[in-house]
């Protein structure tokens, strides 16, 4: 069984979704993507048979009819997965999903706390999408008022809705010192709101077939699609500004041990320059201009994480960072790890910036990608010169 990992080696935004499409060009319709981490706050673009497609939800190989399997680590949004739902059938046939029944589950009311907060955090925001991913993290792991994949289509679901809704979300604001009946949090205890996501769970489930994380080998050749970047990992430094999951490997890993999967192809994904949509500190953080013309429709200003923001690469960093996620397999699984680059073709004059050391050196496309195969000591496995992958 063929399995590959592909993994955002900076902030995200590096080109995951559409290294996945160009791996499952050639694995075929019967590829499996595996959601390994986040929620649907993931945003990876696909460019290719003249269809345009930003995934949230779903595995990137989708446009080419591969399946998408939703893992225990992954965070699953109802009201979105029915969003982007209608928009993907509007390409052709439905998807084909499948979800491990211990994935837990986001609600409207850890959105609107999530929103709430931010607000009241004023110039002090952290970034967050404002989709509920952290709080439905923290309320899972640390109460009892837990929603799993396999709650949605039992009978006490609304039980359980009603208790999140009733029991934890007063608590919660009153921990974070917010209004319970005011901004994002005006409509919480509306019946209607409750009403309406008991239908869009309920249809998530008649959509999604509960299937193990073992079950993946029977499933067909398997891509595990992380979502954010090595730089945004729980354990990584800038702590409020990482995300509540674990980006690389140690996901990964653990599902593929549980599948029994023994070998793993790990394709590390990087822009040619260095960016973050979201607050927090960067390792380096610049006008990049004069080295590129930055084309990303995807990653637009918005009130949640504001504007994009850019830099340059340091390749010695980048090398560091690789290795100590490679670490973390261990003797557990044999890695066989590459890298990938995109956005090549937004260089000017097919030159690119980068940091060597306090320095900032400009040269060709292959000069700088020679350095970084040197830094990280690791091959090329894919490059991308132009928006599609045609």
């Amino acid at each position: 069984m063929r399995a590959y990992a592909v993994i955002g080696a900076n902030y995200g935004d590096e080109g995951k979704g559409r290294t996945v499409d160009w791996l499952a060009a050639s694995l075929g319709p019967d590829v499996v993507v595996v959601r390994s981490n986040g929620g649907a706050q993931a945003g990876h673009t696909v460019v290719t048979g003249g269809r345009r497609h930003v995934f949230h939800h779903f595995g990137s190989a989708t446009l080419r009819q591969g399946r998408t399997h939703l893992s225990r680590f992954m965070v699953s949004h109802p009201i979105l997965f029915a969003e982007e739902w209608e928009t993907l059938i509007g390409f052709g046939d439905p998807p084909r999903v499948t979800a491990d029944p211990r994935g837990w589950v986001t609600t409207p009311w850890d959105m609107m706390v999530n929103r709430a907060v931010e607000l009241a955090r004023g110039g002090h925001r952290h970034g967050s999408c404002g989709l509920g991913f952290g709080e439905t993290v923290g309320r899972s792991e640390q109460t009892s008022f837990a929603v799993t994949v396999a709650d949605l289509c039992r009978p006490d679901l609304v039980g359980k809705l009603r208790a999140i809704r009733n029991e934890w979300l007063p608590v919660r604001c009153a921990e974070l010192g917010i209004e319970l009946s005011s901004g994002p949090l005006a409509f919480a205890a509306a019946d209607a709101l409750l009403e309406r996501f008991v239908e869009q769970c309920r249809a998530f489930s008649e959509r999604v077939v509960l299937q193990s994380d073992a079950d993946l080998p029977r499933m067909g050749p398997i891509i595990f699609e992380a979502a954010q970047g090595l730089l945004l990992d729980q354990g990584a430094a800038g702590f409020p500004f990482v995300t509540r999951s674990s980006t690389g490997l140690a996901n990964i890993t653990a599902i593929a041990t549980e599948a029994g999967l023994g070998e793993l192809e790990a394709v590390y994904v990087t822009r040619c320059y260095l960016t973050r949509h979201g607050r927090g500190g960067m390792e380096d953080e610049r006008s990049i201009d004069q080295w590129f013309s930055v084309d990303d429709a995807t990653n637009l200003p918005n009130p949640w994480q504001e504007t994009l923001r850019f830099g340059l690469l340091d390749p010695a960093r980048l090398g560091r960072r690789i290795a100590a996620d490679l670490a973390v397999a261990g003797d557990t699984m044999a890695v066989t790890p590459a890298l990938a680059i995109t956005c090549v073709d937004q260089a000017r004059d097919d030159r690119l910036g980068w940091i060597d050391g306090a320095e900032v050196r400009s040269g060709p496309v292959r000069e700088m990608m020679a350095e970084l195969e040197m830094a990280t000591r690791l091959p090329w496995t894919a490059e991308f010169w132009a928006p599609s992958n045609e």
